[in-house]
Parts: C-alpha cells; structure tokens; sequence
C-alpha cells in the first residue's frame, strides 16, 4: 500500500536531575559538595532510508517516547544520557508541525537525519554552585522536560522525469517498456491508482529515474480524479514528459489542458522545462505523417511506442542529457542535499 501523508506524536526524553552529594575523604575534614549533573535526555530523529518508499509503518505506530537522562550521583558523578529514538523514513520525506504548520526540515539522501523533539537538558549538580563564599551549596537542578509535538509527514517522490498525462495515455506502458518497473497497464482508465517509480538503464552506466503519477483529468486541480493527489510527486523532478496519445480526439486540446491542470496547481511546477511525447505511434499507418502540435514551450517534441519500442532511444538520450544539464546547471553537491531553517 502506498501511503505519503503521517501524523505522529513524538517526545523526546527528560534531562536527568542533578545530584546533592558531599565528599567522604580520608585526609579531606570538611569535604566538600561532589553532586553530578544529570544527563541529556534522547531526542527523537528522522533518518532517511532508501529501502523504504512509503510512511505505511507510521500509520500503525504513531506515538514515539524517547528514554530519559538518567539522574546525577555522587562523586561528581554525571548520568548517562537518555538514548535517542530514530524513526526511518523514505528519501524526499518533508516534516512539519502539525499544530503550528512551522517547517521543520526535509530527508533527501541516504542517511541524512533530522532532529525534530530535542531532549531536555540534564540538571546541574550541587557541585556547580559551589563558591568561595558559599563552599556547601544544596542546591541542585531538575532535568528540562523533553520536546513533545505532533508531527505531520509528507512524502514526495525523487525522480528526474516525470510522466504527466490523462488516463490511457501510455505511462504506465512506457515506464514499463524503458525501466524494471511493474506497473500495472490495461485498456481502461485510471489503473494506475499510486505513483511509480523506475530506474532507466543506459549504456555506459548511465541512469536516470522516472516517476508516473495517475492521469489528470479536466479540473483535476479542483479534486476532481486521482491526479491532484498525488501532483505534488513531481514538483522535484527536473522535467516533465507530457505524454499525449495519438489516438486522442483533439491532440492540441488535450496537451493545453495538461499544460493547464499543472499551472492551476502549481506555478511553479509549470514553469519546469518540459518535453511533449505523443504515444502510441503503433497506431498510424506506416506512411502516415505524425500530427503536429504547437508547442512553443517545449525543448523537445517526441513521437513513440512503447509497445512497439518505437522511437525510445532517441526519447531516454534526449532526457538523460536534458536531466543532466541541469544538474550542471543547479551546481549539485551531493553533500548539500538536504537543508533544514535556522
């Protein structure tokens, strides 16, 4: 089951208090105040996993407790800090406060971690406030409570494409035909129910991802359909395929509403760099001439099938050296991957 939205509780752990203790030394008569500070309390950390592709084991447990600093002893003893709980993701998730809706941070590469319930601090010991006037303090502190929040959690996909059309348009056909994926792909609208991802292999050890997301529909911006859903799966992608079949009764028509549906959610998502794909080539009689479609916009117009691996080549090179470029372009640094607000 592909599930992109959790909400969590999480809390992170108590500092531990510190102590009240005094030195018993041979040689010492007075002594003097030996008390340890409490330790740190466990936060509560998001760490990136690229095994997972979904929040589904955030649905069944949502409460997440860390463990608490354990209290100072004697002897300037400090307590052991409380261990800290992480909670796996899948790259691309973006945390938020449910209450607030502040934005907390966003896991793009593996292993990358983010800190969303710090744990309280540790009480001092009586020994810290020890002075030249006051040489027996009893004084001591009790540990800081632990962060507690709600936790909203969103996933967005990674891909370098993105396929967008309207049901029956080909995706899933293509994403199967040019990668491993297993779409499932029939002759009726609407199969494709999630999003899909696959990995296309090129020689030379080339590669790049491609995300399809379910067909858009007229007014899809509105809620209408599935593909409002799950839009938001291709605002990181570095450009788009809009896919539109050949056996579409008004191709012009069909491609300005996709362009439409896309600028009605997301402006921004509609000025990423795009390329027109017109499938099911299969279909025109061998010396047909293609229809043409005016589109201005687009780097690059594409006539294919998938079925009948037509054409693919020239499409996968055409979006390997798009994608790249603008990864040379962006300045990529895979160390920067990830970023989080001051």
């Amino acid at each position: 089951m592909f599930v992109d939205r959790a909400v969590i509780q999480v809390q992170a752990g108590t500092g531990g208090s510190g102590a009240e203790a005094f030195r018993r030394e041979k040689g010492v008569p007075r002594g003097g105040p030996a008390g340890g500070d409490g330790g740190k309390g466990g936060d509560v950390v998001l760490v990136a996993d690229p095994q997972l592709t979904t929040l589904l084991d955030l649905t069944r447990r949502m409460n997440y407790k860390a463990e608490r600093g354990q209290h100072g002893e004697g002897s300037n003893k400090t307590g052991r800090a409380g261990e800290s709980v992480e909670i796996h993701v899948p790259p691309g998730t973006i945390a938020k406060d449910a209450e607030t809706g502040e934005f907390l941070g966003e896991l793009l590469g593996r292993g990358q971690r983010l800190v969303v319930a710090h744990g309280g601090r540790g009480g001092r010991g009586n020994a810290r406030f020890a002075t030249s006037t006051h040489q027996a303090p009893r004084r001591w502190e009790p540990g800081e409570e632990g962060e507690e929040r709600r936790i909203e959690l969103e996933l967005k996909l990674i891909a370098d494409v993105g396929l967008v059309g309207q049901p029956n348009a080909g995706k899933s056909t293509l994403l199967s035909a040019i990668s491993k994926a297993h779409p499932k792909v029939a002759d009726y609208p609407f199969t494709t129910l999630t999003p899909n991802l696959g990995v296309v292999q090129l020689p030379d050890y080339r590669s790049f991802v491609v995300a399809d997301i379910p067909g858009i529909i007229e007014g899809a911006h509105e809620g209408r359909g599935l593909g409002l859903q799950f839009l938001r799966h291709i605002e990181r992608t570095r450009t788009l395929a809009f896919l539109v079949p050949l056996d579409a009764g008004d191709l012009q028509a069909e491609y300005d509403q996709l362009r439409t549906e896309v600028e009605q959610h997301s402006s921004e998502l509609a000025q990423t760099p795009h390329c027109l794909v017109l499938t099911k080539l299969d279909l025109l009689p061998p010396d047909a001439e293609t229809p043409s479609v005016h589109a201005p916009d687009a780097w690059g117009v594409f006539s294919i099938s998938a079925v009948a691996r037509m054409n693919l080549e020239p499409l996968l090179e055409s979006l390997f050296d798009r994608t790249r470029s603008q990864v040379e372009a962006e300045g990529d640094d895979e160390e920067e991957e990830w970023w989080v607000p001051e």
